[in-house]
């Protein structure tokens, strides 16, 4: 299945640019190009097309501002940001993008990017397609990255290098290997839009990457304590209900 691409850009050798990267991938297919939020908003009323790669810096409206118009069209089409301002990530994916590729665009981050859009829109072997989501009910999009802020700088975390997720005070925090990074998502937004069959929540301050935990261990009146994979051997809570509800997962 045709990926029908369109091009938004109001630089023209940036989009010459993205043109000659798509080339190297045959089932993508350019289907219009557009300098502006004007001039694109008028081909999509007026083509196919199933993802938009989006400059966000754009006179008049921005690209932020376009892709939340077209989180409202019947369409929902796919949205990936391009761009070259780090600090635009955090907007970028409030509105549900698919990636945020940072210009130069390295040609490896924008395979990952279309593979992305392609594991959405085909299903797996065997399976139906899936049938159109209802209006009423909204489209879960698990997050591709999470953005995060470290040192004055928007990092861009993939959740398989997640290990835990932890609150303390009204400040989120991503742990990986390497550091915590405070992130404006809530925990509660981070649990329904992470994949629950690899993210749980132990307790109301922590969401633990079931994939990277250790060991399980009994602490007090019915609660436990996770050892996880870091370096640290850190410990998280595991509250007594949730405690149940991690043993059935783990078959224990």
């Amino acid at each position: 299945m045709k990926i029908r691409a369109l091009l938004v850009d109001d630089e023209s050798p940036a989009r010459k640019e993205l043109r000659y990267l798509l080339k190297s991938f045959e089932d993508v297919l350019i289907v219009g190009e557009a300098e502006n939020a004007l001039e694109a908003m008028e081909l999509i009323d007026s083509v196919d097309y199933s993802v938009i790669f989006l400059d966000i810096n754009m006179p008049g409206l921005n690209g932020i501002e376009l892709a939340r118009k077209l989180s409202q069209s019947p369409k929902q089409p796919a949205v990936i940001f391009t761009t070259a301002h780090e600090e635009f990530a955090f907007d970028a994916f409030s509105v549900h993008a698919y990636d945020y590729l940072l210009k130069p665009i390295h040609p490896k981050r924008l395979e990952e990017a279309l593979n992305t859009v392609r594991k959405r829109k085909t299903p797996a072997p065997g399976q139906p397609k899936a049938e159109p989501v209802k209006e009423d009910i909204p489209e879960f999009k698990p997050l591709e990255v999470i953005a995060a802020e470290y040192n004055g700088k928007t990092i861009l975390i993939r959740p398989e290098e997640i290990i835990y997720i932890s609150t303390d005070k009204d400040n989120v925090y991503v742990k990986t290997e390497a550091d915590f990074y405070l992130t404006r998502y809530t925990l509660r937004d981070l649990e329904s839009r992470l994949d629950p069959k690899t993210f749980f929540r132990t307790h109301r301050c922590y969401l633990v990457n079931i994939k990277k935990m250790r060991e399980l261990v009994p602490y007090f009146n019915g609660t436990y304590t996770v050892i996880v994979q870091d370096k640290d051997k850190s410990e998280v809570p595991v509250s007594r209900t949730q405690a149940r509800r991690l043993k059935e997962i783990l078959g224990i």
